[in-house]
């Protein structure tokens, strides 16, 4: 292989075919189903899926096979099979389907309209995770512009993993033995934990989804004639959140939703905290005086990856400034996400937080809470050797640096779907979410050179996985 020919090619590539495709994708509002109930009838996720498939067909691969396969009432997944040197098979993984607008955009930029600006191509999705499909057949042929053979490979490219995947089981089963023996799978959704060095993701944090409702009132009443002898429910919900959160620490109460870190993982992330230092929270868009909830690098690693958090993320029953009146509101909803340690098991925290929340109600209030999805984690399996030296000597390539490994905060169902089925199975999750990319929220962009480099490092790994035994 030579290193300089092949990145001059993705480079290339990204310039003059890439970029442009991706500026159409930006365009494309195909939201996921969670956030657009009738896709199927606006018709943007088929406008996303048939413009990759558009793409594809032209990157020259005569030998593959292409299609978009559509099960009734799923979303549409495309899935391509490239013959290899080996029927040994790589997985190449990613989605099209995106998160909602969000308000917060910078003057001069929007979610639905691409903008190129110091090496940045912002608009949601393209980083969110747009840009896979691009890049992954962009490394095959790299690798086959230089007669490079690898194993056989299969592109799974989804519509509903910002939906928690829920459409993806089917697909795999209705895929069969199409899919084949896995024995590497890349997935281009994840972090990278600055733009300098090729980033490997160890592990992802399980989701639970809720909503608690608190309930005192069949309707509202007279703010003034009932305060002081109806609780309000927003204080019960206040009440209830503390018995599963310390409100001054952000620590979780309930045993079920923790477990004991590996060895192994601690050590990762202090290697990471070491290289990242300060840049693990200053890369967020802290307002006025905030900071993080610890200094320690080492310690908020941890806590984003192996101990678990619960944010507010939407309410009900609380009405706006302007139509907010001297009532005593009858209810307060409150949209709940618990992020998941990896091994921690699902299930049992969802129970675990339903009993905290549901048992003995301040009162005696009408409390529901009502999981909407438990979804575990991902804790990879330990790398081989070559997989291991095959990412440092492709990060020495291309970025100039050793490669690194970290967990990641979110959650790619996708992962624990293969991990299951595949148990013999290397990984490489890596990504392009780094520092103030921001992704589902505003100003989201993808940053252009690491891109480059990435496609690069995957090529290489494609071409060692052959080369292994």
């Amino acid at each position: 292989m030579n290193k300089d020919t092949l990145q001059q090619f993705v480079n290339r590539q990204w310039d003059e075919s890439i970029l442009p495709v991706l500026q159409d994708y930006v365009r494309i509002p195909n939201k996921s189903p969670t956030f657009d109930a009738d896709w199927a009838e606006h018709g943007h996720m088929d406008r996303a899926i048939g413009l990759a498939e558009s793409w594809c067909r032209e990157q020259g691969f005569d030998d593959a096979h292409l299609e978009i396969m559509r099960l009734p009432g799923r979303t549409p997944l495309l899935f391509m099979e490239i013959p290899g040197d080996s029927e040994d098979t790589v997985l190449l993984y990613g989605h099209l389907d995106k998160q909602p607008e969000f308000s917060g955009w910078e003057p001069g930029l929007d979610p639905w309209q691409p903008v190129l600006r110091d090496d940045k191509l912002y608009g949601r999705g393209a980083a969110d995770d747009g840009y896979a499909v691009f890049a992954s057949l962009t490394a095959l042929r790299a690798l086959r512009e230089q007669n490079i053979p690898h194993s056989r490979c299969v592109v799974v490219i989804e519509c509903c993993e910002e939906s928690g995947s829920d459409d993806l089981p089917h697909y795999i089963n209705a895929l069969g033995d199409r899919i084949g023996n896995v024995s590497l799978v890349v997935c281009l959704d994840a972090e990278c934990g600055n733009y300098d060095q090729l980033w490997c993701t160890t592990s992802l944090r399980g989701n639970l989804v809720g909503k608690l409702t608190v309930n005192v009132l069949t309707e509202g009443v007279h703010s003034g004639a009932a305060s002081g002898v109806v609780p309000d429910s927003f204080r019960v919900v206040r009440e209830l959140l503390a018995r599963v959160e310390d409100a001054s620490s952000g620590d979780i109460l309930l045993d079920e939703l923790h477990v004991d870190i590996p060895e192994m993982r601690a050590d990762q992330a202090k290697r990471a905290a070491a290289v990242l230092k300060d840049l693990v929270w200053q890369k967020f868009p802290f307002a006025g005086g905030t900071g993080p909830i610890a200094k320690d690098p080492e310690t908020l690693l941890l806590n984003n990856t192996w101990r678990p958090a619960l944010a507010v993320t939407g309410a009900e029953g609380l009405p706006a400034l302007g139509s907010a009146g001297n009532v005593l509101r009858p209810e307060t909803t409150l949209k709940l996400s618990f992020r998941l340690p990896p091994t921690a098991n699902a299930a049992k925290a969802a129970k675990a937080v339903k009993a905290a929340l549901e048992n003995n109600p301040p009162y005696g209030a009408k409390v529901s809470f009502e999981s909407g999805s438990a979804m575990g984690g991902w804790n990879a399996p330990a790398v081989n050797e070559w997989l291991a030296q095959s990412m440092k000597a492709a990060s020495q390539d291309f970025f100039g640096a050793d490669a690194m490994y970290m967990g990641t905060g979110g959650s790619i169902p996708f992962m624990g779907l293969l991990g299951e089925k595949f148990p013999e199975s290397q990984f490489l999750v890596t990504g392009l979410l780094g520092p103030k990319s921001n992704a589902h929220g505003p100003n989201e962009f993808l940053h252009i050179p690491t891109a480059k480099k990435l496609t690069a490092c995957v090529a290489r790994v494609v071409a060692d996985h052959l080369k292994r035994k």
